[in-house]
């Protein structure tokens, strides 16, 4: 993250104040304060944990595609062709036959 750096470059070499720092970054005057007044190199934020709708597939997409990517070029498909041929076995609403890789 430049911005603190930014914020201090401004705020040392530069001399500027901290209500001009706070207009040219749009970050309150007490953010500004506090960043200058920290010892912390940059903001740690925690890892959002969130789980993906395509997790419970990842699996199988990604055996697929190493499945295509030892196939020569022409006999390769492209991930709407494997998506039309595949028609998802997980998915309950399908009412075509999948085709097996």
């Amino acid at each position: 993250m430049a911005t603190l750096n930014v914020i201090r470059r401004w705020a040392l070499r530069e001399q500027m104040s901290i209500r001009e720092i706070s207009r040219r970054t749009g970050l309150a005057r007490n953010t500004v304060k506090k960043y200058l007044s920290s010892e912390e190199i940059e903001p740690a934020y925690p890892r959002r944990v969130s789980s993906k709708k395509l997790d419970s597939y990842a699996e199988k997409l990604t055996s697929w595609l190493e499945l295509e990517a030892t196939k020569s070029r022409k006999q390769r498909r492209n991930l709407k062709q494997i998506y039309t041929h595949s028609c998802f076995t997980c998915c309950p609403s399908s009412t075509r036959e999948p085709v097996s890789l």
